[in-house]
């Protein structure tokens, strides 16, 4: 036998729910304003408590509503927000099992694929989609094997709200986290995302990568050009997140592959100039556009980039010598379409002092002097025959390394190294002698 009080609670639920099934659109949107107002916090045995241990009762009429009216919009963003309160409160492992059973994780990601869909309504969506993940190892794989990771990548990339791609961001880095089944996918789906024409889920992507990449293990090989591409970008916050990628990698398999593209880098492909120059000729809002040609901004991102690398890791600088980074960096030094290159290219030459002799006998006194000078400036003093001489130079430090024999290179440019280091130059410089 059921206490008058008891009773009482259970008449005031049924009234309630009665009134929600009666409800039209407007009348709904005031009683789920109500139930956020009042509920937002509570724990799963509070919510039991203000629905006379019925919750589960609105919470089947949320997802059913879910289900019948996201198409349209109608109160989705309250009825995310709704659900949430349910899903998010401790304790709630029922209620979150109750929603999964009717299929919220594919409704969760069908709503971040609909355009007409309301920017504050899908992120509400994916914070219901965090939760879901955030519950444990067995969600994490219903989200990747109801292809999330698919539908979480796409909707980053075409979202506009800043504020909604990093909540999507800490959605992929709980997928990357505990789930090892996919997170692999997880990995492929950031590196996908690094064409995309958005520089804030670039950002997101390559700062994500970061945090993925020591969870992986391994590289996958297309991670090497998707990055170098990225440093195309006009944006330097993109940029920094793409030099920091990179030192990282260095630490990988990928290391010589990507030393070798930062090198290429600094010397545009000629072929690829005159289609960008050919293209601007026939459209000229593709200069508007395009202020620096892209591969002049990576141009002078790989001088950045073989900068830093070089003035953190002796070793990686020894590499790049061999892999004639001193003639790239001196014809950056001569591209006068582009001062940023020549001013970053200069800066980083300075860190190869060993080799100061080439570049004197390259440059010729009067400009290796101005170099000496202010190398960070020398760019708006060389006149036009010398940027001539430097963006035609034919250093190849690698080249009478290998005339001198090991001996020579390493006490001349490199002074004493240890047995260790010693033997590794010695590899590499054998490495480079089997290819030319």
């Amino acid at each position: 036998m059921t206490s008058i009080k008891e009773q009482a609670a259970i008449s005031r639920l049924l009234s309630f729910l009665q009134e929600w099934d009666n409800a039209g659109k407007v009348a709904r949107s005031h009683i789920l304003d109500k139930f956020i107002e009042t509920n937002q916090g509570k724990t799963a045995p509070e919510l039991e408590q203000e629905f006379s241990q019925g919750a589960s009762l609105f919470l089947v009429r949320l997802t059913t509503s879910l289900r019948i009216t996201y198409m349209t919009d109608s109160c989705l963003e309250k009825l995310l927000r709704s659900i949430g309160i349910f899903l998010s409160a401790v304790s709630s492992n029922r209620y979150l099992i109750e929603f999964l059973e009717v299929g919220g994780v594919l409704t969760l990601l069908e709503i971040l694929g609909l355009e007409k869909i309301k920017e504050e309504a899908k992120k509400e969506s994916v914070k219901l989609l965090q939760v879901i993940a955030n519950s444990g190892r067995t969600y994490k794989e219903l989200i990747c094997e109801s292809y999330g990771v698919r539908s979480i990548a796409e909707f980053l990339a075409k979202s506009k709200s800043e504020e909604t791609q990093e909540e999507v961001q800490v959605l992929l880095d709980s997928l990357v986290h505990g789930n090892p089944k996919y997170q692999n996918q997880v990995y492929k789906g950031l590196i996908a995302l690094l064409p995309c024409e958005s520089p804030k889920a670039q950002q997101l992507s390559l700062q994500t990568l970061r945090t993925a990449q020591p969870i992986i293990g391994t590289t996958h090989p297309s991670i090497v050009d998707c990055v170098l591409k990225v440093l195309g970008t006009m944006h330097l916050e993109v940029q920094y997140e793409a030099i920091e990628l990179i030192k990282d990698l260095v630490g990988y398999d990928v290391r010589q592959a990507l030393l070798k593209g930062l090198v290429a880098l600094l010397i545009p492909s000629v072929k690829e100039i005159s289609k960008l120059q050919a293209k601007i000729l026939s459209d000229p809002s593709v200069l508007q556009l395009t202020p620096s040609l892209p591969m002049f901004l990576q141009q002078a991102a790989a001088a950045k980039a073989i900068g830093v690398l070089a003035r953190n890791d002796m070793s990686i600088a020894e590499e790049l010598l061999y892999l004639r980074v001193v003639r790239g960096l001196m014809a950056a030094m001569g591209n006068t379409d582009h001062s940023n290159s020549q001013r970053l290219a200069s800066l980083t030459l300075e860190m190869f002092p060993l080799v100061a002799e080439h570049v004197r006998k390259c440059m010729g006194e009067e400009l290796y002097q101005l170099f000496l000078s202010n190398a960070e400036d020398l760019y708006m003093k060389i006149d036009s025959i010398q940027a001539d001489i430097l963006a035609a130079n034919t250093v190849n430090v690698t080249k009478a390394l290998c005339l001198h024999g090991s001996s020579y290179s390493m006490n001349t440019l490199y002074g004493s190294r240890d047995s260790a280091q010693m033997a590794y130059l010695t590899h590499f410089e054998e490495d480079v002698e089997s290819k030319e």
